[in-house]
């Protein structure tokens, strides 16, 4: 029999589902990948059909194997790494889910998340999770789905219906429906969470009305969740390691210490500073969450949140028309007019941190008649930079130590591929950016999570050492024209806050 030596690495995203092979060094051997489609069924509303997400997820996964001509024999573990907050509820005995998938980015809640804000129970919810009290979180996903779905809320009172998000969804449909389960890092982000504690939160899901029968056992990152069915892959596969994309991306980041900072730019932007053993409670409007958790014990991490990142150069592909590939957006913007100062704040699902206005929406300033597809691509790629530097602000005001910690950025996702994206960042921040050789963090981390529990890879302090750069962009812009830019910014997003 072959030995177990490889590692499948699951990365289930907003727009498409991933699979990776690593060697037990994490090299990549092979990959696969499936786009699925997005649902908009009203402004502000996006959902995810769940059989796409396994369908595509299943699919990968045979594809990466396939093409690497490796058997399930050969793979020591699968770890599993997912978008967040995306709210599913199946039933326990089809495994079917009663209602699309509601993305992160769904908005529908926003006013029951108001009005339990103006009745003063946001200061509940920042203690127990570390989080806003904020449509992007599931909770209030999981409420509308009991509420809006006929039968629901009785069916879920009679323990007929399990809720996850798709780390724990896919984790169903792999066992069987033997397993009902998340990770520490995917629980955290629900709003239903006692970080502090590491239990789900009875006075939260009294408040949102939620059975706790609903709920999946939290487990470390790092632990043995179960075995796939052996139809799905040619033979059974221990499944051990699961973390939350951004966490998982941290953790391929080897951002293990305190003061360590990195950002993930995909459809949206996130950015993790490692804060130890210290739940730190920001003043500036950040989450605190769990950035990993192994052997029982809890790291954290101050998270400031963007909702469009990659999303607004998807905009100028499919909305505007102006490019036929991502990979454009650089070089389109590299040639815009300097003398322009076009500014576009791209609120189209609402602001993300340090803001938090669920009702602000997108709006371009600065315009001319000059004003063309380059000034439109370079404003696009702007807006990334100028709120991670929004984000990095807030992250110092929290936690001086992350002053001097921080001046480093690390980076990952598909745009960092764009060498002036990434100097434009560096000049924004006034900050070095370290781009690494392995840009798909995210599934390394996934993979590294269960490759360690499979006992194939070190301990995260040698991992770390195994971290490569392949390259480091500092800061170039003059700080008098970098200041004019900002304040430039600052100008148009006070203009498109809903508030002003």
């Amino acid at each position: 029999m072959a030995a177990r030596r490889m590692i499948l690495a699951i990365d289930q995203g907003t727009t498409s589902s991933r699979a990776i092979l690593f060697d037990d060094h994490l090299h990549p051997v092979s990959n696969a990948q499936q786009e699925f489609a997005q649902h908009f069924p009203a402004s502000g509303w996006v959902e995810h059909e769940p059989e796409d997400l396994w369908e595509s997820t299943l699919a990968v996964c045979r594809q990466a194997l396939a093409k690497a001509q490796v058997s399930a024999a050969e793979v020591a573990a699968i770890g599993i790494t997912n978008q967040r907050e995306t709210t599913l509820v199946w039933d326990r005995r089809t495994g079917e889910a009663i209602h699309r998938a509601i993305v992160w980015q769904d908005r529908r809640t926003s006013e029951r998340c108001a009005a339990l804000e103006a009745q003063g129970h946001g200061d509940l919810v920042a203690a127990r999770t570390g989080l806003r009290l904020d449509p992007y979180f599931s909770g209030s996903k999981i409420a509308w789905i009991l509420d809006n779905v006929p039968g629901a809320r009785e069916r879920a009172d009679r323990g007929e219906l399990a809720f996850g998000t798709v780390d724990s969804f896919l984790l169903w449909r792999l066992t069987g429906g033997r397993v009902h389960a998340t990770d520490a890092t995917n629980a955290s982000r629900t709003m239903l969470f006692d970080i502090h504690k590491g239990c789900w939160d009875a006075d939260l899901l009294t408040l949102l009305d939620i059975p706790a029968s609903l709920l999946p056992e939290v487990r470390d990152c790092a632990t043995l969740f179960g075995e796939s069915e052996p139809e799905l892959f040619g033979g059974a596969i221990p499944i051990r390691g699961i973390a939350g994309d951004q966490q998982a991306a941290t953790v391929g980041q080897a951002c293990f210490s305190p003061g360590m900072l990195k950002s993930t730019y995909g459809t949206g932007c996130f950015a993790l500073l490692n804060t130890g053993s210290k739940a730190v409670a920001s003043k500036n409007r950040l989450l605190t969450t769990i950035a990993y958790q192994l052997g029982g014990e809890r790291c954290y991490a101050l998270e400031g949140s963007i909702f469009i990142a990659g999303a607004a150069v998807q905009w100028l592909r499919d909305g505007l028309g102006i490019i036929e590939r991502a990979s454009q957006s650089g070089q389109l913007a590299a040639n815009a007019d300097p003398g322009q100062h076009v500014y576009l704040v791209p609120a189209f699902t609402g602001l993300g941190a340090p803001h938090w206005d669920a009702n602000a929406r997108g709006a371009m300033f600065g315009l001319t008649r000059n004003t063309g597809p380059r000034e439109f691509a370079r404003a696009a790629l702007d807006s990334v930079c100028f709120q991670t530097l929004d984000l990095l602000e807030a992250m110092r005001a929290d936690w001086p130590e992350a002053e001097g910690a921080g001046t480093v950025l690390r980076v990952d996702g598909g745009m960092v591929a764009s060498d002036w994206t990434m100097q434009r960042l560096a000049d924004i921040l006034a900050a070095s950016v370290d781009r690494p050789e392995v840009l798909e963090t995210t599934a390394l981390g996934a993979a590294y999570l269960a490759g360690l529990d499979a006992g194939l890879l070190p301990e995260p302090a040698q991992f770390g050492d195994r971290w490569r750069l392949e390259r480091r962009f500092s800061p170039e812009l003059a700080e008098t024209a970098r200041r004019s830019a900002v304040a430039g910014w600052r100008d148009a997003v006070r203009r498109t806050l809903s508030a002003s």
